[in-house]
């Protein structure tokens, strides 16, 4: 911030991590009016410089945010670690007041992630994640005709994918779960508008995988206001693979509406011929999450990844992957006690009572 409050003409950015993700955030950085790139942060030092380089950028690089944070000026971070690291990324910057728009999921468990949100509201300053994938002229296409039909009762996505990505995500547990199906989770809470209750899930691997972790699921949601969201995704689909939105289908009041991640919405009601109904344009994904950050920034409505409003999204992830291990339904209540009970715990053991004061406050999970 300048003297006297007044916002900055160019916003100074640090993006921590230098991988694939971290350079498709940088372009977008690059590409952005009144951002600019203050530092690049990477544990391999080599990869934070040839990013810089490759883009034309004279900046500092280091390999620990907490660092860049004290040497290079920040008005907002981007963080595009792995998700192990994010949560100490994240609360680096929160405490040195420096807001966050950090990549998905917002850190691996919910109980981090409610420590995370104490901690935002306490010191004052904004932590969102970027759910890109609810950014798309499709998806709301979609909505806009599953509610002009009343509203699903049941809503259907399949994802079937092949990505040969190396690295961690070949060796991680419950790499669909956990690093991709909380994108359709998130969409899902978008389209129905309601909040998930229960969820009850499989995980299992093909023997044709070459993920080590499970990387296919089914899965069946129970939301607050009734309606179900079935879930059937796979990372290891060779041939007829789906947009990576999603192939969706949703069955309401007034007939049924699908949309294949990437064209038009159809929809047909009872005696009626099925009509396409045209997507406008507008952005999308990276530079739209990016863009409603900024807004709220400016101090416009909170982004819809804030952190205690994308929790919830997380938790899903957490419960299926439990009910997945259990063979059991498990509610999302019991999630958020459990996570709850554990973050608050961690807060007064550190002496942290701003945060657990807050946390004792979330019976149940944080405020919406």
């Amino acid at each position: 911030m300048t003297a006297g409050g007044e916002e900055p003409a160019v916003r100074e950015v640090v993006i921590v991590g230098a991988g694939g993700m971290g350079r498709a955030w940088m372009d977008v950085v690059e590409a952005r009016p009144g951002l600019r790139a203050s530092a690049v942060v990477d544990l391999d030092l080599s990869a934070a410089r040839s990013a810089a380089a490759e883009r034309g950028w004279d900046v500092p690089v280091f390999t620990d945010a907490a660092e860049a944070l004290r040497d290079a000026p920040a008005d907002l971070l981007l963080n595009v670690t792995v998700p192990e690291a994010h949560r100490v990324v994240s609360e680096a910057a929160l405490r040195a007041g420096v807001p966050v728009l950090s990549e998905k999921p917002v850190t691996p468990s919910v109980a981090d992630a409610m420590r995370l949100a104490a901690l935002s509201e306490a010191c004052g300053v904004l932590l969102a994640t970027s759910q890109s994938r609810r950014h798309s002229p499709g998806i709301s296409a979609f909505r806009d005709a599953v509610r002009s039909l009343g509203g699903a009762g049941q809503l259907e996505a399949q994802f079937f994918q092949n990505p040969r990505f190396g690295g961690f995500r070949d060796v991680m547990p419950s790499p669909l779960l956990i690093d991709m199906a909380i994108h359709q989770f998130d969409q899902a809470r978008f389209l129905l508008g309601s909040e998930p209750e229960s969820v009850y899930c499989e995980e299992f691997s093909p023997p044709w995988s070459w993920y080590r972790g499970a990387a296919a699921a089914q899965a069946i949601f129970r939301f607050s206001d009734g309606a179900r969201f079935g879930y059937a995704g796979s990372w290891c689909a060779d041939g007829l693979t789906t947009s990576w939105n999603g192939s969706w289908r949703a069955s309401a009041p007034g007939g049924s509406a699908t949309w294949d991640g990437e064209g038009a919405v159809q929809v047909e009601g009872p005696g009626e011929t099925a009509q396409d109904l045209p997507v406008g344009g507008g952005s999308e994904g990276l530079d739209a999450a990016l863009t409603e950050f900024l807004t709220a920034l400016d101090g416009g409505d909170p982004p819809s990844g804030e952190i205690r409003r994308n929790i919830r999204s997380l938790a899903m992830v957490e419960a299926a992957v439990e009910s997945a291990a259990s063979g059991v339904r498990v509610e999302l209540d019991a999630v958020f006690a459990r996570a709850g009970a554990a973050a608050l715990a961690e807060a007064r053991a550190s002496g942290e009572m701003q945060i657990a004061d807050r946390l004792s406050a979330w019976a149940g999970g944080p405020p919406r």
